[in-house]
């Protein structure tokens, strides 16, 4: 993951500071960086990466859901209303005081990136991206598309990670995602990790192999409040990579607990709040 900390360090470095929409940030714009999956999973190792809640997330997503608590019946295995006490990393979306008067049910976060991806406007783009991957690999729509404009005022949180593309070459599997906004301490090492595991399940339900993960960065900030963590990040060498290991099952039904890594070894974990 040295990639990600040379992002982080030259934002630290380079970045402007400037005051946002949630806060006080230092800011550039415009960086790339590439993972080849083949060599091992990318997930932070200069801190632990909460794995659980990036897999139930983005099983959440791949469900269609507009429902925080949903979220947590799939990370904790239990029923929503056995779990009033426990949180996810979207409750602090659905409980703020911007969205709240406009939710329709307790845990609503509006139609955010699972309702996008499986009904924009009346398509299933999950669906419609395995069958073009199947039947078309060598086509250039292997989209999609989670920034959907008339809907925005319609979701807790507009889409950061806007738009991913898949490209399949000598029978491997790439992603390409742009995000248009990115939280660098907290949000970019979930993100990686997130749409690389998303390529990982997409090449196992197409019979391809992995091939890299490409991540385009738009608005790529540090907030001020993280500016001590990720001095700290910093100082850390990075490990070696782990690698992804799951049996192959119906894409639409997997759980959490289907999903390890594998000889994982990583820093402590550096706590932070999330700005929202």
């Amino acid at each position: 993951m040295k990639q990600y900390l040379d992002a982080l360090k030259y934002c630290m470095e380079s970045g402007t500071d400037v005051k946002s929409r949630a806060g006080e940030v230092r800011k550039a714009f415009g960086y790339q960086m590439k993972f080849d999956l083949a060599e091992g999973f990318p997930a932070i190792t200069s801190k632990k990466l909460a794995w659980k809640s990036v897999v139930s997330e983005l099983l959440w997503f791949i469900e269609g859901s507009n429902n925080e608590r949903r979220l947590a019946e799939i990370l904790y295995n239990e029923k929503k209303e056995d779990l009033t006490d426990k949180k996810t990393i979207w409750t602090q979306n659905a409980e703020s005081n911007y969205w709240k008067p406009k939710a329709k049910f307790t845990g609503d976060v509006g139609k955010i990136y699972g309702v996008q991806w499986r009904n924009f406007n009346g398509v299933d783009q999950l669906s419609n991206l395995i069958k073009s991957l199947k039947n078309d690999p060598n086509g250039r729509r292997h989209i999609i598309s989670s920034w959907n404009p008339p809907e925005l005022e319609n979701m807790s949180l507009p889409a950061c990670h806007v738009l991913s593309q898949f490209f399949v070459s000598e029978n491997k599997l790439s992603c390409q995602l742009y995000q248009r906004s990115c939280d660098m301490f907290l949000g970019v090492p979930f993100n990686i990790a997130s749409y690389s595991l998303l390529t990982h399940m997409l090449a196992v339900e197409c019979d391809l192999k992995v091939g890299s993960f490409i991540h385009s960065l738009g608005d790529f900030h540090i907030y001020k409040e993280h500016f001590q963590q990720v001095k700290i990040q910093l100082q850390r060498d990075p490990k070696k990579l782990p690698i992804l290991d799951f049996e192959a099952k119906n894409f639409f039904e997997y759980s959490v607990n289907d999903f390890k890594l594998l000889n994982y070894e990583y820093h402590p974990k550096i706590e932070a709040t999330m700005n929202v």
